[in-house]
């Protein structure tokens, strides 16, 4: 069984061979094969390159698009680039500071040349050249993240108070990116489409239930009926929001490790597959293989069957490669 047969199994309930493992790289895949970030997240080839040599080198089941924000730049939000660290979203620059803007932008065209058309093709190169052995994945920002790179993440926040319709558009216009952005990378090859919505957990559970989740639902409903199987990723704590994350409908739920996955388990119920979470400095980077291998059975043993192997968020670029390769150690070992 190869490694995207393997996550398919999972999430389709069908017996595995072993648990699969899917962690995020993006620094750390960079740095593998020597190249700076701002090349990584800037040219397509470059991305592809790194993350299909990062998991042939340690065993993971899946290669990734994800990098920085691709919607918000192509709308016209100012981002800064640095030549070894993520890029940044200008706040003080923040496109719609003055909320009426928001009534004269478009969707950009995500095949138009821009940041957006730069990772439809990483999709369709992954898929050429190790689609039919590891899983595909794309990527693209929900809509309380997405909102925040528009308005800048402290407006936004206010917004939920001040201007609660103005919010309610917002996440109306970037949900219409984010679904045409998706579209285009499933037509190129992704089998899963990652949806990363950070702010949501900065929003206690009443604003979530009121302003996020909806737009969250109809996001996560429209990539599954174009055939994606979806997995979502907030940072950050979410024990307050873990019922309406599992109520979504996502064939993964990959949470940071703030949140314990026996909370998870416990309030999303047996069927929902869980991937994470041993936290991504203080076991993954400043451990021991043997500690990580420890830290993921108990993950395990948390989660239970349907688990996926994984960091709760990116792996640190300085984290030693042994205990990276724990992580495959442990899902080679274990049985779904």
């Amino acid at each position: 069984m190869n490694g995207r047969e393997r996550v398919l199994a999972m999430l389709e309930g069908r017996p595995a061979d072993h648990l699969p493992v899917m962690p995020i790289t993006m620094m750390f895949a960079a740095d593998r094969i020597g190249v700076k970030y701002r090349d990584y997240a800037l040219d397509y080839r470059v991305l592809a390159e790194a993350q299909i040599r990062t998991a042939e080198e340690f065993n993971f089941d899946h290669v990734s698009c994800i990098a920085e924000t691709r919607e918000a730049p192509d709308c016209g939000a100012v981002v800064a680039y640095f030549e070894d660290q993520p890029p940044s979203i200008i706040e003080k620059q923040a496109l719609l500071a003055d909320k009426t803007t928001l009534v004269r932008l478009k969707p950009p065209d995500p095949l138009g040349g821009g940041r957006m058309h730069d990772r439809v093709q990483g999709i369709a190169l992954l898929k050429e050249r190790v689609g039919r052995d590891k899983a595909v994945e794309g990527w693209i920002e929900g809509p309380c993240g997405a909102g925040a790179d528009l308005r800048g993440i402290n407006t936004l926040m206010l917004d939920f108070y001040d201007d609660p319709a103005f919010v309610r558009d917002l996440f109306a216009f970037v949900l219409e990116v984010g679904t045409g952005f998706a579209r285009t990378q499933i037509e190129a090859g992704a089998d899963i489409i990652g949806v990363g919505d950070p702010a949501a957990s900065l929003v206690g559970p009443g604003i979530y239930e009121e302003f996020v989740w909806p737009y969250e639902k109809r996001l996560v409903d429209s990539l599954r009926a174009m055939g994606a199987r979806v997995r979502l990723h907030i940072c950050g704590n979410t024990r307050r929001i873990l019922g309406g994350m599992g109520r979504l409908g996502c064939d993964i739920v990959d949470l940071d490790s703030l949140t314990p996955l026996a909370e998870a388990r416990e309030t999303m119920g047996p069927q929902q597959v869980l991937l994470g979470n041993i936290d991504p400095v203080r076991v993954l980077r400043d451990g021991t293989a043997e500690s990580v291998y420890d830290a993921v059975a108990e993950c395990h043993r948390q989660a239970g069957s349907c688990y996926v192997v994984g960091a709760g968020c990116e792996i640190p670029r300085d984290t030693p490669k042994a205990n990276v390769r724990a992580l495959a150690d442990y899902a080679r070992a274990a049985r779904p």
